[in-house]
């Protein structure tokens, strides 16, 4: 892409960020579309650079379900072949006379009893180190399924800001100026209140022969709202002070640039203050547009119907 040479000299840019300044240092988009930092950490040893609980909070439930089972299935094979390799003669209860598949089989599943200290009392260890493996694997057990548990619990009780955005930013009108649009909206049946909203803008410059990145923070026409149960546009209008003025249509598809949006509010639900964040990048601006309404009184007038399929609706406009 081009780099922009003639900025809007009326539009300061910030200095604190906490994004580089370094153009040549970056690569691709600032923040992903799901509010994650586009970083990749390198350097230092995985142990030591990921939290494995962070990950496992915030990796996909299935992802999360099949790692637990995985893990439960895994170590009860491995103390099943422990038990095998002691001698089967130690576990007393155990049909002997089936076939090295069934014996193990069985000590499988005597595995998994004491793993989950379940323990039917149909087999039971006998002699020490049978029952010092047994032992070992009963505490390796409950340790498991306590840590599970408060995973369980942590992903279930995880402040989280149940909001969407809209899939494109739009240039659409604004009065007698144009404005730059971006819609959210609250997908589960929860409460939002004091919802405020920040919104920056990102363009790699070139200045006096060297490129940097400027960020610029975008003036919104509702910064705060009370209470967040509909629909929110939130709108930057393009004034002689922004530093998206005269922007045009070739001009978002020619220059590297991103919008960054940042929201928190106030969740009745978690009783806590929850917050998201995502990006646009240039590509990402649709130029003459406006959305379609997303909601609308009911068919007998008792209540008000948000449709969230309508959420990146809408229709092309020309601007002058």
């Amino acid at each position: 892409m081009a780099l922009l040479k003639n900025i809007n000299v009326k539009a300061k840019a910030d200095r604190n960020t906490g994004f580089g300044t370094n153009a040549n240092s970056y690569g691709g988009r600032f923040v992903n579309k799901n509010g994650t930092a586009n970083v990749e950490k390198k350097g230092m040893h995985i142990l030591h650079r990921i939290s494995w609980y962070h990950t496992m909070i915030n990796m996909p439930r299935w992802k999360f379900m099949l790692i637990l089972l995985l893990f439960y299935v895994g170590m009860n094979f491995l103390f099943a072949f422990v038990y095998y390799l002691i001698g089967i003669e130690h576990l007393d209860g155990i049909d002997a006379s089936g076939s090295d598949w069934v014996q193990f089989g069985q000590a499988y599943f005597f595995s998994a009893q004491t793993f989950t200290t379940v323990g039917y009392g149909h087999i039971s260890p006998t002699g020490f180190m049978t029952s010092l493996v047994s032992a070992a694997e009963a505490l390796i057990g409950l340790l498991s399924f306590a840590i599970a548990t408060g995973l369980f619990f942590g992903r279930f009780s995880k402040p989280t800001a149940f909001l969407k955005f809209s899939h494109n930013a739009l240039i659409a009108p604004y009065g007698e100026i144009k404005g730059l649009m971006i819609r959210t909206t609250p997908f589960k049946n929860t409460n939002f209140t004091d919802a405020e909203a920040k919104m920056t803008l990102g363009m790699s410059i070139e200045e006096n022969g060297i490129t940097t990145n400027n960020f610029y923070s975008l003036e919104l026409e509702l910064d705060r709202i009370n209470a967040l149960t509909l629909s929110w546009t939130l709108v930057h209008p393009i004034t002689e002070n922004s530093p998206l003025y005269n922007f045009t249509e070739a001009d978002f598809k020619n220059t590297h640039g991103e919008i960054l949006v940042f929201i928190k509010t106030f969740d009745d639900m978690f009783s806590n203050t929850v917050a998201i964040r995502t990006s646009y990048t240039f590509n990402e601006v649709v130029y003459g547009a406006k959305f379609e309404p997303m909601y609308a009184r009911s068919t007998d007038n008792s209540k008000t119907i948000l449709n969230l399929d309508k959420l990146d609706a809408y229709n092309s406009v020309t601007l002058e």
